[in-house]
């Protein structure tokens, strides 16, 4: 493994996942403090109210988000090693106008169904005001565009500050809220201030860093006159934003699913069960963001992003088995300390999930190398596929599993994205010398 550290692309991606590490795993702990709070201060039920409330608006705003960080970075990132800053100016523009439309869309739609799913999802009349304010979040929760921004320019130590600074705000509203006895109010409340707060504190990172690198008027929204000047433009957004909004969707929506079959206490479960997931996870993902633009400056035709690509997903499977095993050995104590005793149902849930843990860390470099290639709507398809798939077994197996179906559910929709994705991504390395620097097919 020695000679891998000699890859400058492999050190840029493990120097800039430690500035994300750094911000998120204070993150994922000042989550869980923000949590427990909660869980303490509310009955099982208003808990799992909570958790709904806030994964209906993080769920709306995920079906209708265009993943536009990631057109910044397909189209910005290599214009900047060409030094076409008008290239980069037109892929800023035309993703805030991107997120300007479709938070819109799903501010009008996420506030209008409300009123008629709160029943069904666990939301009683008397919270439906406050579940509503909390829905006026979407639109700033759908924006990618900073983010894409300042990975393009890679400043990654901003994006760490605020991953940092919007779980401090949050764990501090909700002690405020434990101490002082707010109630259910006062958990929305500060958590939508929270969320807020960090949310524009990545816009005022961003624009601070156009401007010291001189790049103006890149954050006035524009649409059509920019994507006449990037080809492909359109292509990729809708493929990229369906094949990510369906996903991303996925978590927030199989806790409104589990609240709806099995009510808010399970929802409350299932969503500490997923928290855990997700933190164990988190190293992986700090390798993924870093990843994608690293390999956008790469010649596709040669082995070095593939070569990157298992290297990296090799040392990220690594980390998701050692999670795994840390999740198996603390995870039942943790819960008790944090959550009390009357949460442990959690860890059961937990420990069916965690299984999938390998192979979805192992397997994050796949969708990257097909964006890479240019094969979005192969990544569109598998997307859709496990995610299908995934629905099916998850309402087949709460059926007939309750809460565990829901464990093993999330396992199969994890191996099934995976290999999904793995058949195209091998089909492209095989074709590989077809392959342009930017990821088109090569003139014949």
């Amino acid at each position: 493994m020695k000679h891998w550290f000699s890859d400058g692309a492999f050190r840029a991606i493990l120097r800039n996942a430690a500035y994300l590490g750094s911000g998120k795993l204070g993150g994922a702990l000042l989550s869980l403090v923000a949590l427990a709070c909660a869980g303490h201060a509310l009955s099982p039920a208003l808990f799992g109210t909570l958790a709904v409330v806030q994964a209906y608006a993080s769920g709306v705003s995920a079906l209708v988000k265009f993943q536009t960080w990631q057109f910044i970075v397909r189209f910005g990132a290599p214009a900047l090693v060409r030094n076409d800053v008008d290239r980069f100016r037109d892929a800023t523009r035309f993703s805030f106008g991107l997120d300007l439309a479709s938070g819109a869309v799903g501010l009008v739609a996420g506030m209008a169904l409300l009123p008629f799913l709160a029943q069904w999802v666990g939301i009683d009349d008397g919270d439906l005001t406050l579940a509503l304010l909390y829905c006026t979040l979407i639109p700033i929760m759908t924006a990618a565009t900073p983010t894409g921004i300042l990975r393009t320019l890679d400043r990654f130590d901003h994006i760490a500050v605020q991953q940092l600074v919007t779980p401090l705000l949050t764990a501090m509203g909700s002690i405020i809220s434990y101490v002082g006895g707010l109630g259910f109010a006062g958990f929305v409340i500060t958590w939508y201030v929270a969320e807020l707060v960090g949310d524009l504190l990545l816009w005022f990172f961003a624009a601070r860093e156009l401007k010291r690198r001189e790049i103006p008027h890149a954050l006035r929204p524009g649409l059509l006159a920019p994507a006449r000047r990037i080809k492909g433009a359109w292509d990729f957004v809708w493929t990229t934003n369906i094949a990510h909004s369906i996903w991303s969707a996925w978590g927030p929506l199989s806790n409104v699913v589990v609240g709806g079959m099995l009510g808010p206490a399970a929802a409350g479960l299932f969503r500490i069960a997923s928290t855990f997931f997700e933190s164990a996870g988190k190293p992986a993902n700090f390798l993924e963001k870093s990843f994608y633009p690293e390999i956008m400056r790469l010649d596709p035709a040669s082995k070095q992003p593939w070569q990157l690509a298992i290297r990296s997903g090799l040392l990220a499977g690594g980390m998701g088995l050692l999670m795994c095993l840390v999740v198996m050995i603390g995870g039942e104590p943790l819960i008790s300390l944090v959550f009390g005793k009357r949460y442990l149902g959690a860890f059961d849930l937990l420990q069916i999930m965690a299984v999938s843990l390998v192979v979805s860390t192992a397997s994050f470099p796949l969708e990257s190398l097909l964006y890479m290639a240019g094969r979005q709507r192969a990544a569109l398809v598998a997307e859709g596929l496990a995610a299908l798939g995934y629905g099916i077994i998850l309402v087949a197996l709460i059926h007939g599993l309750g809460l565990a179906g829901a464990g093993i559910a999330y396992v199969g929709g994890m191996c099934m994205k995976a290999l999904f994705t793995l058949i195209p991504t091998l089909t492209v390395y095989r074709r590989r010398a077809s392959l342009s620097h930017h990821g088109e097919a090569a003139a014949a």
